[in-house]
């Protein structure tokens, strides 16, 4: 899977686990996906880096955006169904109301 944003292609893969929510970018030093969780609060506690995160309603439109966002935070928002983890910095031309463009792309 793939999700498009600012036209930039990102390889796509879901937090769809105990042990795959638990962990999430927890202790990498080098950020080169996007992590797809069904929730609506995410932490960044044990991070190596900075993400952006994109908190989206259930047909993923963009509801929230949080740029360079730095380790021991905690967000929580209402409404919101999908949070994307992205490398710090990949975020850059994406709105609030904006879609996301999730692709599946088979090899």
């Amino acid at each position: 899977m793939k999700v498009i944003v600012d036209n930039q292609e990102i390889e796509l893969k879901f937090a769809n686990s105990f042990f795959k929510r638990l962990k999430g970018f927890m202790f990498l030093k080098e950020i080169n996906y996007c992590l797809c969780f069904k929730t609506n609060n995410i932490h960044t506690f044990f991070m190596k880096e900075n993400i952006d995160i994109v908190m989206t309603n259930k047909n993923n439109q963009v509801l929230y955006i949080f740029k360079n966002t730095k380790k021991n935070k905690i967000i929580i928002k209402k409404n919101v169904y999908y949070t994307y983890e992205f490398p710090s910095n990949f975020i850059n031309n994406l709105n609030i109301g904006d879609k996301l463009k999730v692709i599946n792309k088979k090899k």
